[in-house]
């Protein structure tokens, strides 16, 4: 006997295998996360095969990370070393485990909450008490960002988080 899955639509489909993904990550060393401090960096570029360039601001300094297959992580982390944004942009999507860190069950839930309310393929724009979330792309095509409007220093604009 054979079992058979039947979804109702694709983004079904597609919101399971993400869910599937992103919780059968088993457990990974500290990272420069979201809300994490600055000490880690390093061992993202190692986790993702990656080089990373640092550009500094007087508000904050952007490490952006490119691995080999041409995804790019970019990290906003504040002078005092905490990473209060997260953006990316590539052909495939960065691991959000890796990135996120403590707030990926916090961007898990608001993700299933959007879809329930709003099911189907489209950019997500949710904003929540203590995260943003905005995400879109297509397969290859993939950009997003997320940050804690609390962590983001007085100085800086969030559009500069991109």
């Amino acid at each position: 006997m054979q079992a058979s899955i039947k979804f109702r639509n694709h983004a079904s489909c597609i919101i399971l295998l993400g869910i599937g993904l992103m919780f059968s990550v088993t457990s990974l060393p500290a990272r420069a996360a979201l809300g994490g401090n600055l000490n880690s960096v390093e061992q993202d570029k190692i986790q993702m095969k990656a080089t990373v360039q640092v550009r500094q601001s007087d508000a904050y300094a952007v490490h952006e990370i490119k691995a080999p297959h041409g995804t790019v992580v970019r990290e906003y982390v504040s002078p005092a070393g905490t990473v209060f944004g997260v953006a990316w942009q590539g052909p495939f999507m960065p691991d959000l485990h890796q990135v996120l860190g403590s707030y990926l069950p916090q961007y898990s839930a608001a993700v299933q909450e959007e879809h329930a309310k709003r099911p189907g393929r489209h950019p997500l724009n949710i904003n929540q008490a203590g995260l943003v979330i905005e995400t879109s792309g297509h397969m290859r095509a993939y950009y997003g960002r997320v940050f804690v409007p609390e962590l983001v220093p007085q100085a800086v604009n969030a559009g500069e988080i991109r």
